[in-house]
């Protein structure tokens, strides 16, 4: 069964029709890359999955729940109850300067979840540990590298036990060195079976990890299918012409 099943999604900006009958469905634990060229609509579709963007058509359904369908929203608490099973890792991680990593990770569990403080403090001890950073549990997000700063936002979304993640191009704002430790990261919840959602421009990384890919332009969806097929045998126009400008 579908843990995510989107259909006939549409967004406008004005006069610009930014996404255009968009229907994918995600199955449990699945790894979708999503890639195409900028502007193709990618970040809108996956920002409208948590609610960042407002769709005009369409319907969403996550876990089995719609919160929105045909274009008609649910009730702001049935949105907020079903988009909590999402985590969203950003471009520019987003991380509160004026907190320490720790405190980064375990204040919005604090806000939100009612569960004893001892075990959110458990919780990121071990997810420090697991992302190479208990070494920095004190540190400010100024002290941190891009590729720590990032490692720290994907801890904090999984600091809520979610079923979902969400990445919007967690590695176009890194320098090429610092890019390795951050998809090292998600490989290894890929491993671990996390169903995942990953818009990117890392085409080795899609190849390797994703077990679908989702080539998106104009926003459209041009073509999907395995990395195996889709890389090697696209069967677009479109799509030739993007990965023949970036696997060069």
């Amino acid at each position: 069964m579908a843990i995510i099943e989107i259909s006939n999604l549409k967004k406008s900006f004005g006069k610009l029709d930014v996404l255009k009958q968009i229907t994918f469905d995600v199955n449990k634990n699945d790894v979708i890359a999503v890639i195409g060229p900028s502007g193709s609509g990618k970040s809108t579709m996956l920002r409208s999955l948590v609610h960042l963007e407002e769709i005009n058509a369409g319907s969403i359904t996550i876990a089995g729940e719609a919160f929105v369908k045909d274009g008609v929203y649910a009730k702001p608490q049935e949105i907020k109850k079903i988009t909590s099973k999402m985590g969203m890792v950003f471009q520019h991680f987003n991380l509160f300067p004026h907190l320490t990593v720790k405190e980064n990770l375990e204040l919005p569990p604090k806000l939100v979840k009612n569960e004893p403080v001892a075990a959110i403090q458990q919780r990121s001890t071990e997810l420090l540990r697991k992302i190479g950073l208990s070494g920095h549990a004190n540190a400010y997000p100024a002290n941190l590298s891009g590729g720590q700063k990032q490692r720290v936002a994907i801890a904090r979304a999984l600091m809520m036990n979610p079923e979902i993640l969400l990445f919007d191009e967690p590695t176009s704002a890194l320098d090429p060195e610092l890019t390795g430790e951050v998809l090292e990261v998600i490989k290894a919840l890929a491993q671990e079976q996390m169903t995942m959602i990953v818009v990117t421009h890392e085409m080795g990384f899609a190849r390797e990890v994703a077990n679908r890919v989702i080539f998106m332009d104009n926003g459209e969806i041009i073509e999907t299918g395995h990395p195996s097929e889709l890389f090697t045998n696209p069967q677009n126009e479109r799509t030739k012409a993007f990965l023949s400008r970036s696997l060069k």
